[in-house]
């Protein structure tokens, strides 16, 4: 019996059009372009402005060229899980938000928050539920509204993020293609260098943590850079390692925009040239959540079935992994 597989039959995305360039930011910070492009690769980055444009608007927005996309009809949808650390309210997920706005009504639905790795770790999870053959139709969403959570008084931090929301529909495959493996890590002792210091039932909201500015980003970026650097790069070494794959196999190796030097890092431990490597960062950021499947929807006209595709990721936790994915269409 052939071995049933989670295979991507579709991804779409959606970006807000209003943009944060480094000239803004040079109005904003003591920065200039040179150094944020020097430093983080980084030139702009989309922004959803205005009041009451959750998260959930991005995802959604998503979720509904996917589905048309596919000619997939939303009842037909089992699962859509989505990966976010900026959810609309803390209860209910924003997963069920947004299943409400895309009129999908017969799946059950949840958050996953495993920070810039969470869409390895949601697309990983969601496959275990088409092996099983309970599941048919699952969408991941990433999706993520960073410009709530940034401090733009903070010039190390408000440089780095974007806003953007990505998603993916799996469904069951024996052609071989789909998620072949997966490696994924947590190391609980490094979240004090990234996280958000207030907010949560360890230090709720007061008007002390509003003043003192505790509910945006906090990140030891020096100490995030170093651990950031090792574990992706490893992480996706060992995937082809495990698999023996050598970098004439590999199509491509789609890694979490957080700062083109780890992404370089990664490709090199990996010996992929860079013509292999999708990079996006220079005009969206890091937009967590949403980076690696805004990198596979802007490549997905180059991408053809079989090809062998990496995907790796680092976030706070510290959390990170790498997937084997085996492309399953010809656009």
């Amino acid at each position: 019996m052939k071995k049933v597989r989670a295979s991507v039959k579709g991804i779409n995305a959606w970006v807000p059009p209003d943009l944060l360039t480094n000239a803004d930011l040079e109005k904003m910070v003591d920065t200039t372009d040179e150094w944020i492009l020097t430093r983080t690769g980084i030139k702009e980055r989309h922004i959803l402005r205005g009041n009451q444009r959750p998260t959930s608007e991005m995802g959604a927005n998503a979720v509904k060229g996917l589905l048309e996309k596919t000619n997939t009809n939303p009842e037909e949808i089992d699962l859509l899980i989505c990966a976010t650390v900026s959810p609309d309210v803390l209860y209910p997920a924003t997963a069920n938000i947004i299943s409400d706005k895309t009129g999908i009504k017969n799946a059950f639905s949840f958050d996953l928050n495993a920070a810039c790795s969470g869409f390895l770790f949601a697309l990983v999870t969601a496959s275990k539920y088409i092996e099983s053959g309970t599941h048919k139709k699952v969408i991941v969403v990433g999706a993520d509204k960073m410009s709530y959570l940034v401090d733009y008084t903070q010039r190390e931090t408000c440089i780095l993020f974007g806003d953007a929301g990505a998603a993916v529909l799996l469904e069951p495959a024996d052609d071989g293609t789909g998620i072949i493996d997966s490696i994924l890590h947590a190391d609980g002792s490094g979240w004090p260098f990234l996280h958000q210091k207030a907010g949560g039932s360890l230090l709720p909201s007061s008007h002390e943590t509003i003043n003192e500015r505790k509910h945006f980003v906090y990140q030891e970026g020096q100490t995030v850079f170093k651990f950031a650097v090792k574990g992706m790069a490893d992480v996706a070494a060992e995937i082809m390692e495990k698999n023996n794959l050598c970098s004439e196999d590999v199509a491509y190796l789609v890694p979490h925009q957080a700062n083109l030097r780890i992404i370089d890092a990664t490709a090199k431990r990996m010996g992929v040239s860079r013509e292999k490597v999708m990079i996006n960062i220079e005009r969206y950021g890091n937009t967590t959540n949403a980076t690696i499947p805004l990198c596979l929807w802007e490549w997905e006209k180059k991408l053809k079935k079989g090809d062998n595709i990496i995907l790796a990721a680092f976030g706070g936790g510290f959390t990170w992994g790498s997937v084997l994915l085996k492309w399953s269409y010809n656009s």
